[in-house]
């Protein structure tokens, strides 16, 4: 929280005075809801255990964005850089990532994540049956989820992306390739045609390791990404 506020009077430039203190209180509720969703992410795995004996998910990784971050963002929007703006305009200000061991179990976690009752699905974007362009794989899904304050409760918005270990790896490869500037543009244009084919020959690989999976294992089965459904705030 110290780090946080010290970040926001550091960019006094942008935030006025009262908007520190609201900016450092809205940080506080976004990392609430980052930990709900997490929390019913490692209640589903540990169901998945003893119902079927296999972990769905591989591990997670979770992050808050920058204050130097957001304000970029609001930035390229043309928006003002205030607390209101942020809620109304940025919905992945808090974002978790869910590596996942087959395809199956991305769709299958998303979609008993998606099913709890005090979760809302805000946005669907299905890169693994649609890829972009450069080859990459990800189901991104914005969940809004209660966090309980003295106020009441607030729904705020999580970006929870889901993939698998392959799927992981090779974009984070890409990654560093994106923002490897001192390449030649020849060089950069051949290792991306080369990760381009990668992402191919991944998919054709996952999919064979995910028939043998289904074989011997019992886990739910799913290729169906979460249907967006919007629930009464109350």
């Amino acid at each position: 929280m110290q780090a946080r506020l010290e970040a926001a009077n550091a960019n006094r430039t942008s935030f006025n005075g009262d908007e520190i203190s609201e900016f450092v209180d809205l940080m506080q509720v976004y990392e609430g809801a980052m930990y709900e969703i997490s929390t019913k992410l490692d209640v589903l795995d540990s169901e998945f255990q003893v119902r079927f004996e296999h972990n769905p998910i591989h591990h997670l990784e979770r992050r808050l964005k920058s204050v130097d971050s957001i304000l970029e963002k609001l930035g390229r929007k043309e928006l003002p850089p205030t607390t209101q703006s942020i809620k109304d305009n940025l919905f992945d200000v808090a974002g978790i990532r869910v590596i996942c061991n087959y395809r199956d179990d991305v769709y299958s976690v998303s979609n008993y994540l998606s099913a709890q009752s005090d979760i809302q699905v805000l946005r669907v974007k299905d890169y693994i049956k649609n890829p972009k362009q450069n080859g990459y794989r990800s189901l991104h899904v914005i969940y809004a989820v209660p966090v309980f304050l003295s106020s009441g409760a607030h729904y705020t918005p999580v970006e929870v992306q889901f993939r698998t270990i392959a799927m992981d790896y090779w974009a984070s490869l890409e990654h560093a390739l994106r923002y490897k500037t001192d390449l030649p543009d020849a060089r950069l244009n051949e290792h991306s045609q080369t990760l381009l084919d990668c992402a191919r020959s991944l998919q054709n690989v996952e999919a064979q390791m995910q028939n043998i999976h289904r074989d011997i294992n019992g886990a739910p089965q799913g290729d169906e990404a979460p249907r967006r459904r919007l629930q009464d705030k109350g």
